[in-house]
């Protein structure tokens, strides 16, 4: 099942009386927008028992278009890698072995 952020605002909207789906859509978008500038700075996320989030940086490298054959060199770039905490990683694996 996929997580779309529109669907986990409406069950955390579900979960918590008080706040209207308008105020949870306000917050996660917020925190969303906070990370991607910090990530965009160079910066380094950590969630405690989640995971973490950091840039990785990709060097040129030799590529082809599969298409025409033509040879071209990638420009270098920065991807964003997340690396899930040992709390994370086990409740996958623990849902994973119930399957």
């Amino acid at each position: 099942m996929t997580a779309i952020k529109s669907r986990i605002i409406e069950k955390i909207s579900l979960s918590q009386d008080q706040l209207s789906v308008q105020d949870v859509a306000m917050s996660i978008n917020a925190i969303l927008d906070k990370f991607a500038d910090h990530l965009a700075e160079g910066g380094r996320i950590e969630i405690r028992g989640f995971g973490s989030f950091s840039l990785h940086y990709r060097p040129p490298r030799q590529a082809h278009n599969p298409k025409t054959g033509e040879k071209l060199v990638t420009p270098p770039k920065y991807a964003v890698h997340f690396k899930p905490g040992k709390e994370l990683r086990e409740q996958v694996d623990y849902t994973q072995d119930e399957s």
